[in-house]
């Protein structure tokens, strides 16, 4: 089997890893990875890893090299359980490589929780897998480009409007070009239509951000003082710019009635911003969301208001997103070292396949 390693403090430095596969022991399943999505998201996992724990899903077994999480597609072609047959496909959290040895537990006809025991204590919500049946379904690139980061603008959307929009009026995305901030500025557009969602953008993205009607309101990071200072807002960062975080609090100040940070798209300016105007920035922290959301309100139910945005955001995502299929090796990296360096336009989809 091979795998894509990363140096964890070197995120530039890829190379691929050649091993044998694993051996079964009783109950468990070896999956071959089919094809992934890579977006940013994945790059945030690489950034946060250690923090976050990301790096311990996927061990390589040195301290020094992990491999990046992403989700996507997988056949089984081994099973040493009764339970899962060789040739079902399965969705869910995978590695950067050909294989996954998992161990599952709660089968059901769903789905099934990787119980491998350094799993344990991490997230639920990337220890589960969906069972897909053995053809391919629709949509499934946008499945697997869209759906973990459409789950966080879910989310952030549902913290929100729980808390009553903390009394804005208005909610300022950063990296509006982002599929996580696209998200969001449609689930926000369905949900609390009464919020004005301001995009701010690149200027080199300026005519992708607009094209996708979802902003009422789209700035370029150089123009933030055209937006209305006096307006109650709500800010949610998916940046991780220092500066342009700071630029956001003293714009507002205490206009800005909620601070909220998530992902980091921008990874070379990633950074602290010190003595902030207004609230003090909280992270926020989707599997965390995720789990406290299903304890109130069941899983059939979440999954079901999830899928419902979903689908609309598809059927619209449709019109200024393409999805491009990648192969081999040399491309796979090659994509990932693209994405880290921010250099894939906002209009690509990434589709990565290992066979």
């Amino acid at each position: 089997m091979h795998s894509l390693w990363v140096k964890k403090n070197e995120l530039a430095k890829a190379q691929w890893h050649d091993s044998d596969l694993p051996a079964l022991a009783e109950g468990q399943v070896l999956l071959a990875v089919e094809k992934y999505a890579l977006t940013a998201n994945n790059i945030t996992y690489a950034v946060v890893g250690d923090g976050f724990g990301y790096w311990n899903f996927f061990p390589t077994g040195d301290d020094d090299w992990g491999i990046v999480p992403v989700w996507g597609f997988a056949n089984v072609v081994a099973s040493e359980n009764p339970d899962i047959a060789v040739g079902e496909r399965v969705y869910g959290y995978l590695p950067m490589a050909s294989h996954l040895l998992v161990t599952p537990t709660n089968v059901q006809d769903g789905g099934f929780i990787d119980g491998a025991a350094h799993r344990q204590g991490l997230a639920m919500i990337y220890n589960q897998y969906n069972r897909l049946g053995q053809s391919e379904g629709p949509l499934e690139a946008e499945r697997a480009i869209f759906q973990p980061l459409f789950t966080t603008s879910f989310l952030i959307e549902d913290f929100m409007r729980s808390n009553d929009w903390f009394g804005a009026e208005a909610l300022v995305m950063t990296s509006a070009s982002s599929k996580t901030s696209l998200g969001l500025a449609m689930v926000a557009k369905s949900l609390s239509p009464s919020i004005k969602r301001i995009g701010l953008t690149s200027a080199g993205n300026t005519a992708f951000v607009e094209q996708s009607g979802l902003y009422d309101e789209v700035l370029t990071y150089d123009n933030l003082s055209a937006a209305d200072a006096a307006q109650p807002t709500v800010s949610v960062d998916f940046a991780g710019n220092g500066q342009l975080l700071g630029a956001i609090h003293a714009h507002w100040g205490e206009k800005l009635k909620f601070s909220s940070l998530v992902g980091a798209t921008h990874v070379s300016e990633r950074g602290g911003a010190d003595d902030l105007q207004g609230p003090k920035p909280q992270l926020f922290f989707a599997p965390t969301a995720a789990e406290s959301l299903i304890k109130e309100i069941g899983a059939p139910a979440f999954r079901a208001r999830v899928d419902e945005q979903f689908a609309a955001f598809v059927a619209g995502a449709s019109a200024y997103l393409k999805v491009e299929d990648l192969n081999g090796r040399e491309a796979l990296q090659s994509a990932y070292l693209a994405m880290l360096a921010n250099e894939v336009a906002p209009s690509r989809g990434l589709m990565c396949h290992m066979t």
